[in-house]
């Protein structure tokens, strides 16, 4: 159809379902051409009792990839159609069991000629095709139980979205950003403290004038996330990694390891042999981050934060 042609893989669905209609519709006149008068969805159903023994709703629903409701609601019909019984379960009095009745076994051997001829036709079908739809089937299922297509579709838009992301030196310009963006995430978990204050309101004079750097991701242009590297008066640490905050609106889109590797390489570049840090472990997606850019966990040291219960280092 031109409509799946123009609108592409976005109608994966739609194309699929309209498929499964067709064969459902010809599965359904195939029944009756063979005088069975069975719907298409019992199918997996009948299939599985076929092999003789009794089974359990749960246990069907396990064995066919179906929901528990979905396999109870056809077992019922299938019951009331009168090709299955029901049956408590002698070991387990809780249970039911459900089994082919009379008709549903006598179904199974009219059935023979239908399933070899289906089979054929299939057959038929598959080798005037250039591709092979049972196998494909079977590739498609085995990927999307690995990763659902709503996680690749989500990693993808994280990619995309992270690619508009620049890092770039702060500048004045920046500098209610600054102090906005942390003061956000603080209050939101703790408290502003006077170490805070004195950072974010003056900069100049407590990071960059000492040595220290800041950076700014900007989405477009609008700053969407911060992260200091203050110099250090301390003889096991040359730099720490601090003040690194990112807007709830940019979340998903990997600023905070984008700016966390920055300052990485800005301390690697200044020749810095380590890189130390400070947090709190409630923090989880932050620790997180952490780790993933390569910090551990260190024994304690004074700290100006009431906040701290954690610090940790990089080894660079």
């Amino acid at each position: 159809m031109e409509f799946f042609k123009e609108a592409g893989k976005m109608a994966l669905g739609s194309r699929l379902r309209l498929l499964t209609e067709k064969i459902t519709e010809d599965a359904a006149q195939i029944y009756r051409l063979y005088g069975v008068d069975m719907q298409p969805k019992w199918f997996p159903v009948f299939y599985v009792l076929s092999k003789g023994e009794g089974k359990t709703v749960t246990a069907i629903a396990k064995e066919i990839g179906h929901t528990h409701p979905s396999v109870s609601k056809i077992t019922a019909e299938m019951v009331k159609a009168g090709y299955l019984t029901e049956k408590k379960d002698k070991s387990d009095g809780r249970r039911n069991l459900v089994q082919l009745s009379k008709k549903g076994k006598e179904t199974v051997i009219r059935m023979a000629d239908q399933l070899k001829d289906v089979e054929q036709a299939i057959d038929e079908i598959s080798s005037q095709t250039t591709n092979d739809l049972w196998k494909a089937i079977g590739e498609w299922e085995y990927l999307l139980e690995e990763k659902s297509l709503l996680r690749r579709v989500l990693e993808t838009k994280k990619q995309r979205e992270g690619h508009a992301i620049r890092i770039v030196d702060y500048t004045p310009a920046y500098q209610q950003a600054f102090r906005d963006l942390n003061e956000e995430w603080i209050t939101t978990y703790f408290k502003m403290e006077a170490a805070d204050y004195k950072a974010l309101d003056h900069p100049d004079e407590y990071i960059l004038d000492k040595g220290g750097y800041i950076l700014v991701a900007l989405d477009g242009e609008v700053p969407v996330g911060v992260c200091a590297l203050i110099k250090m008066d301390d003889p096991l640490y040359e730099y720490e990694l601090a003040k690194m905050a990112v807007s709830p609106k940019a979340q998903g889109k990997s600023v905070g390891y984008k700016l966390g590797s920055a300052i990485v390489e800005k301390a690697r570049s200044l020749g810095a042999k380590n890189l130390y840090l400070e947090s709190n472990t409630i923090l989880k997606p932050a620790i997180g981050l952490y780790q993933k850019l390569g910090f551990k966990k260190v024994a304690g040291r004074a700290t100006p934060y009431e906040r701290c219960n954690i610090q940790m280092e990089l080894i660079l």
